[in-house]
């Protein structure tokens, strides 16, 4: 399927382009990869839309994830019955974070604690039916997450109280980025030993561990083919509009196809070497490094040079055949902090841009804000 318009002329520069077809054939592929929609609580931080989150629930992927009360609220007002807040908890996000529940009560919020100071504040403000949390898991990453040895002395305390409600472990692995996928699998594996077992421990206190919410995008393979492990959640993300960055590094992410790509042009020609794009780092994440953080489509051979706040310039042996006004167009390296660059995405069908879908949960506060959190 080919990215390129039909007629580019009226289309500003840089916009981020979305194929609902690709993000529908995407979602199916990770559908097919872990056998059941059941098995699946994606991020939403890679897309943000409420569109996308409806065509997720159309597919029968009921559990979200997310990472600010933005998105959890978005994911409520898609229709999402099921939404984990996989961030922590802290400071007046957590009287937000109550409100949310009491605007929106048809949909079943849950959150993570890794340390006993939030846990006590959210068992201090609780006034509803009780809040299922799950205990937050440093699986290797020390980012966030309780090491492993603090993990069954909090989920003992929240199975103590009236307010709470343990829902299980979320276990995020992000440095499981092994291009290999033998040894991604080996490190998977060797910490679901660990993992298991203190699940055991606490069952055999009369603890139930419910749900194991694992992995992101890269681990998704791994974790899709575990079918012998109960409640176990695969939540990747990136894959609903995939990017080059995963695409060119995991090839057994199959039936995956980029569906967000950046229109961008040519803005100017300043040596005779050297083509300049209006492809700037507020148009695509600077992330990762330059040399993988755009991938130029139907463009020759050439090496970035640079990449500000409005420019992204390149090197190439053939820039005498680009004009002032050319369109270029690219896949993010980086698909999730792009989009979130962008208020909307314009929406490509068989070539055509048929309307816009508001990239709503890249703003940090939304109608929950009108709300009393108090």
């Amino acid at each position: 399927m080919s990215h390129r318009l039909l007629d580019e002329r009226n289309i500003a520069s840089p916009a981020l382009l979305f194929f609902p077809d690709i993000i529908r054939s995407n979602i199916a592929a990770v559908i097919a990869h872990a056998g059941d929609p059941n098995r699946l609580r994606p991020h939403v931080k890679t897309h943000k839309t409420v569109e996308i989150t409806k065509l997720q629930l159309a597919a029968g992927v009921t559990k979200h994830k997310c990472a600010t009360i933005a998105e959890a609220e978005m994911l409520a007002m898609a229709g999402a019955s099921d939404v984990l807040l996989a961030y922590p908890l802290v400071g007046p996000n957590i009287a937000r974070f109550v409100a949310l529940r009491t605007a929106y009560p048809a949909t079943q919020f849950s959150a993570v604690v890794d340390h006993s100071l939030p846990l006590e504040e959210l068992i201090a403000a609780q006034r509803s039916e009780p809040l299922p949390i799950f205990v937050d898991i440093d699986m290797g990453m020390n980012r966030t997450g309780a090491p492993f040895d603090l993990v069954p002395e909090l989920a003992r305390r929240i199975s103590a109280t009236r307010q709470l409600r343990f829902a299980g472990f979320h276990a995020y692995d992000g440095h499981a980025n092994q291009e290999s996928h033998a040894e991604r699998e080996s490190g998977i594996r060797s910490r679901l030993i660990t993992l298991l077992a203190l699940r055991s421990k606490l069952e055999r206190e009369g603890i139930p561990v419910l749900s194991l919410v694992c992995g992101g995008t890269p681990g998704f393979p791994i974790y899709a083919k575990l079918h012998d492990i109960p409640g176990l959640e695969c939540s990747p993300g990136t894959y609903v509009l995939h990017d080059h960055g995963y695409g060119s590094k995991y090839p057994d992410l199959t039936g995956l196809a980029p569906a967000a790509i950046l229109l961008s042009r040519v803005i100017s020609r300043p040596t005779a070497n050297r083509v300049t794009l209006d492809l700037g780092n507020k148009a695509v994440a600077a992330d990762p490094l330059l040399a993988r953080r755009i991938h130029l489509l139907d463009f020759p051979p050439h090496t970035p040079i640079m990449h500000s706040e409005e420019h992204y310039v390149v090197e190439t042996a053939e820039a005498e055949r680009y004009r002032p006004g050319d369109v270029v167009y690219a896949v993010p390296g980086h698909v999730c902090p792009t989009v979130a660059l962008h208020r909307e995405a314009l929406i490509v069908e068989h070539g055509t841009v048929t309307g816009s879908w508001l990239i709503a949960a890249r703003d940090r506060k939304l109608h929950i804000e009108l709300r009393s959190c108090s």
